[in-house]
């Protein structure tokens, strides 16, 4: 069965657009207003919205994620916080819903219990950061029975063969990562970033998506032919902090 992550990309590539992945901590700015925000980004053409799970100790958040998330935790967001309020959602949103976070809150759920319950509120797909495939086993069974998809990561210093590995248990769309490093906005992207998009496109038969360091709508240009989609979280987190709305930054982006 075809995700509904891998639709909504589809969907935008069919009318000849990138697909737009926002991406907010959950609870950010506040507690309230983050639902309303994840209510704009979808009425403005998010194809898929991915939800940070804030997490104390991140190894590959840069300081704006970093920020957004500590103050969400400060805010008491948890993951019932964030499965509770989809939950009761469920069925109103038209894009695809992602969780993106790190493997110790997960673990400490419980990987059944964390996936019936993503199963339940609507969420379609789940990316751990510090989780190599190798050790996926231990949650990707739960995921598959409630229908979530585990999106696989790539960095630019992953060789065609890892890839493959990451191919065969990948769902809903590959995600290429631009930088060895943290996230971040970033002025340009590096030059091996292309060649890579390209190898992913050549293993992957799921769609392809790039992050880390995307800040400005021009930057889609770049990306047409190699990427299928482009997640941005630093950007929009900053313009947020900086008094504007999710509807704002994203009528830049259309």
């Amino acid at each position: 069965m075809t995700s509904p992550i891998t639709k909504r990309i589809q969907e935008a590539n069919g009318r000849g657009e990138i697909a737009l992945i926002p991406f907010l901590p959950a609870g950010f700015p506040d507690r309230d207003r983050f639902w309303k925000e994840l209510e704009v980004l979808d009425r403005a053409g998010a194809s898929v919205i991915e939800i940070g799970m804030p997490f104390s100790d991140p190894v590959a958040d840069g300081p704006t994620v970093e920020a957004a998330s500590l103050h969400s935790l400060e805010l008491g967001v948890d993951l019932d916080y964030i499965l509770d309020g989809l939950a009761e959602r469920k069925g109103t949103f038209n894009a695809a819903l992602l969780l993106m976070g790190y493997l110790n809150p997960v673990m400490q759920y419980g990987f059944e219990r964390f996936a019936k319950r993503c199963g339940e509120a609507g969420v379609s797909g789940l990316i751990i950061a510090d989780m190599p495939i190798d050790e996926a086993c231990c949650i990707k069974d739960a995921l598959d029975t409630h229908g979530v998809s585990l999106i696989p990561l790539v960095g630019l210093n992953t060789e065609a063969e890892r890839m493959g590995l990451y191919a065969d248990g990948g769902d809903g769309f590959c995600y290429v990562v631009s930088v060895m490093g943290i996230t971040g906005q970033r002025d340009t992207l590096p030059p091996e970033v292309k060649e890579k998009l390209r190898q992913a496109q050549d293993v992957f038969d799921i769609p392809v998506a790039l992050g880390f360091g995307i800040q400005r709508p021009e930057q889609l240009e770049e990306l047409k032919g190699l990427a299928d989609a482009a997640v941005f979280g630093s950007a929009l987190i900053n313009h947020i902090n900086d008094g504007g709305s999710a509807e704002s930054f994203m009528q830049r982006w259309k």
